[in-house]
């Protein structure tokens, strides 16, 4: 499957619901998501625990415009901690994530109000194409995409291109070498 997504921060999660159901998104769930991702030759390999449920999606991303287009493949997980357990042996974790996420839906777009532990708020819109959407489906979603970004008044220059574990390890200070560091000896 592949998607057109666009991520970005948002002042005031509330403010943005109204805005979608105004445009015609209605609500549809609310989840608490905990998404472990794991070192990988290729993309990214992540566990989403969202109980009871759990996933493991593989994807990749490209920029189409100000737009990534991602491709993923997502195989549902009977055991997860199991899973969690074996996957750091066999590739080791490079991060964490939890969120709280508000999912509104208007056709085949998703809108994601995120909630990410130590990050902030977030907005994620995700138009969902199949692998043989032509040129007219891929249009259509992007249009749909780009109403959305400009009723909540998010300009291309704002839009993330990275995942919220990578916005995590940016966010983290970088230790600092001091006399108690013993690599800072002379």
């Amino acid at each position: 499957m592949r998607n057109l997504e666009a991520k970005f921060r948002l002042e005031d999660l509330d403010a943005a619901r109204a805005t979608a159901l105004a445009l015609g998104y209605a609500p549809s769930a609310n989840f608490i998501q905990h998404d472990t991702f794991f070192a990988v030759a290729h993309g990214k390999l992540k566990l989403r625990e969202q109980p009871p449920d759990a996933w493991l999606i593989h994807y990749a991303r490209s920029r189409e415009s100000a737009l990534m287009l991602s491709r993923y493949e997502i195989v549902p997980i009977a055991a997860p901690g199991r899973t969690r357990a074996m996957l750091e042996r066999a590739l080791g974790i490079i991060a964490e994530v939890h969120k709280s996420r508000t999912l509104l839906m208007r056709h085949n777009v998703r809108l994601h109000l995120d909630r990410v532990e130590a990050l902030g708020d977030f907005g994620e819109i995700e138009a969902v194409l199949d692998d043989s959407a032509e040129s007219a489906e891929q249009d259509a979603a992007h249009a749909a995409v780009e109403e959305l970004l400009d009723a909540l008044h998010i300009e291309a220059t704002e839009l993330i291109d990275v995942s919220y574990f990578e916005l995590t390890r940016a966010a983290k200070p970088t230790a600092r070498r001091g006399s108690s560091d013993p690599g800072s000896r002379r």
